[in-house]
This record gives structure tokens, C-alpha cells and sequence, in this order.
């Protein structure tokens, strides 16, 4: 079989910044056993398989070791190379077929925006040992359908300096923890970072689905619904955030890094 693969920095205008995420178009549907050992060889938080489907593409995503639901980064790396690669007319929608329903991509300027289902969440009583394993004490916690237990914690600076403890994070039993506070850098409304060791992802660099939840949670305590988020990973990346009823619009941008070809 040789398939192209191709990889695209989200949430970026810069190579080697941003989310890193592998690209594969199919002509036909694929065994996904193949699926997921490709994404284990690749090793990025994400490899996403596209198949033009009627008017739409079919798109999944797959972490290192499982599929996931939804995924923010690999969705606009996908309709920046349908765009790039003259697949999707440049002033056409890209549209996707996905396991969190139709999502929809449309350009603006050099930003992509993709509309994502709205995550709802519930409080809930910090779990025992977190505490322990993020290595900082919680102001709030809540939780939603993907299994992300959402922290917020006092200050930018605990976000940015948070050395937590993988191993007791994996016990925990969340697929992903995401960690937040108000920002205090000028022009930015929020700041996160997002780990998820038990979907064999440590860090995260950058991450839409945790921002589907991250825009309705501070959309009561900063009374706005358009916010500028930074995710500040090692490699960092910015998140225009658009909370409307049951949708929450993300923006970022893309660039491509590397194409190859399995055989």
C-alpha cells in the first residue's frame, strides 16, 4: 500500500509551534487496526484519516493508542490541506463527517474556523489524589461527556509552571485533564495546558476539544462569549474562542511541515 502522509502544525502560523498532526486521505475505507498502528508509528497526539463521503469527507482521529471523539487540532490541519491541496474549492466549506456529528470549516483571512458541539460540564469535588498529581491546589472543578476533568486553579503563572505528575494523573480516571486560570498576559482572556496520559498522551500541545469546554466555562466568570485563549505547552499555540447556544466556533491557523509517502 502507499499512501501519502502529511504533516501540519495547528493553532500556528509558525513550523515546529502549535499542535502537530498527521494527514492521511483514502481512497476507500481502512482497516482500523492499520489506522491505529499508523498512528502509534507516528506518535503524534493525532493522526486523522479523511474519505471524501457524498458532499462531505468521513474524518476520524486517533490518538497514539485509541480513536477519540473529537479532536479541534487535526480538524483544522484537515481543511487546511483540503484547501491547501485543491481538494475544497479555497471559498468552499469544508465539511466533515465525524463521531461528534457535521462539522464545519470556513476561512477567514489566514485563520480557519471550524464550529464544534458546545461541551456542557458539571461540578464536582476535586477527586482525591489530584491535588497530589497536578502538584497545585484547584479553585474549581468540573467534569464533561469527553471525561476531561477540567481544573482551574489561582493564577497564569501556576498554568505556565505546572510540573504535574504523569503516572498518578493516569491513575486518576479521566481521559484528560485540563488546568486554567484567567490570563494576566495582555490580550489574552484565558490560558490552559491539557494532559491526557491515558490516551498516551502526556502534554498536549494544543487542544480544540478541550477549548469546546474552556469557552463555556469562562463565559459566565469574564461575562463575554469571544475570547483569545493560549494553550502554553512547550510549542504553545492561540485559540480564538466563540461561544454561541450549543456551539462553541474555534480559530486557528496552519502550516505544513512535512509530506511523505508509506509503503
Amino acid at each position: 500500500m502507499s499512501q501519502e502522509i502529511i504533516q501540519v502544525d495547528a493553532f500556528t502560523a509558525e513550523r515546529f509551534r502549535g499542535n502537530p498532526a498527521a494527514l492521511c486521505i483514502l481512497d476507500e475505507p481502512a482497516d482500523e487496526r492499520w489506522m491505529q498502528s499508523l498512528a502509534a508509528e507516528m506518535n503524534l497526539s493525532e493522526t486523522a484519516y479523511l474519505r471524501l463521503d457524498g458532499d462531505a469527507y468521513a474524518l476520524r482521529w486517533f490518538t497514539p493508542v485509541a480513536e477519540v471523539d473529537l479532536c479541534g487540532h487535526a480538524t483544522v490541519a484537515a481543511a487546511h490541506i483540503l484547501w491547501e491541496d485543491g481538494h475544497v474549492e479555497t471559498s468552499a466549506e469544508c465539511r466533515f463527517n465525524t463521531k461528534s456529528g457535521l462539522l464545519v470549516a470556513r476561512r477567514r483571512d489566514d485563520w480557519i474556523e471550524v464550529d464544534f458541539p458546545r461541551e456542557e460540564f458539571a461540578e464536582i469535588a476535586a477527586p482525591e489524589g489530584l491535588a497530589e498529581a497536578l502538584g497545585t491546589a484547584a479553585c474549581r472543578v468540573v467534569e464533561n461527556r469527553l471525561s476531561y476533568c477540567l481544573v482551574e486553579v489561582e493564577s497564569e503563572s501556576i498554568v505556565r509552571e505546572l510540573q504535574p505528575d504523569i503516572p498518578a494523573l493516569k491513575r486518576l480516571p479521566y481521559n484528560g485533564f485540563v488546568v486554567t486560570s484567567r490570563a494576566q498576559t495582555e490580550d489574552l482572556d484565558f490560558v490552559s495546558r491539557f494532559f491526557a496520559p491515558r490516551l498516551g498522551v502526556d502534554e498536549d500541545p494544543v487542544t480544540g476539544s478541550a477549548h469546546c469546554l474552556l469557552g463555556p466555562y469562562w463565559e459566565g466568570p469574564l461575562g463575554k462569549s469571544t475570547f483569545m485563549a493560549y494553550q502554553a505547552s512547550a510549542r504553545g499555540g492561540y485559540v480564538k474562542v466563540t461561544v454561541h447556544d450549543d456551539r462553541v466556533c474555534l480559530g486557528g491557523q496552519a502550516v505544513t511541515v512535512m509530506r511523505g509517502r508509506l509503503v
